[in-house]
């Protein structure tokens, strides 16, 4: 299995420096600052990044549950919602909260919560916020 890369490069101080953050495969590159991260400043920051990664991950590990159940996904939708708090005298990234619509023909209610909340538990993104509460709602369309 590959493994994958990103980098970030920071100048200056903390709250008046800035830096730049990209993806190994080129796919991304961006601005990220304090403000990006702690106020509503222009550029990315590194709990968005998060969640970008936390909602394809599930997106696909729900995709791949629902066709090993014989239920072929039409589309899978995902919203990844990253907070970070205060804590302890500094910062702790404290939940996740995904939302996720879904076309999936032929699919009860029950059976695709269930499913939904499998890949909840076993997407590799979610095993690797083990520490972080991990919120569901998901609905079909």
């Amino acid at each position: 299995m590959p493994t994958r890369t990103a980098e970030a490069e920071w100048k200056g101080s903390l709250r008046e420096g800035e830096g730049r953050v990209a993806l190994g495969s080129g796919a991304f590159s961006g601005a990220y600052s304090f403000r990006s991260r702690f106020e509503e400043g222009t550029g990315t920051n590194p709990e968005e990044l998060l969640g970008a990664a936390h909602a394809g991950c599930f997106s696909m590990a729900l995709a791949a549950g629902l066709g090993a159940a014989g239920h072929a996904p039409e589309s899978i939708r995902t919203i990844a919602s990253v907070s970070i708090e205060p804590q302890d005298g500094g910062f702790a990234i404290t939940r996740s909260a995904l939302e996720t619509e879904a076309r999936v023909p032929g699919i009860e209610e029950s059976e695709f919560q269930r499913l939904a909340d499998e890949a909840k538990a076993g997407c590799p993104v979610s095993k690797a916020l083990a520490g972080v509460q991990i919120e569901l709602e998901a609905r079909l369309l």
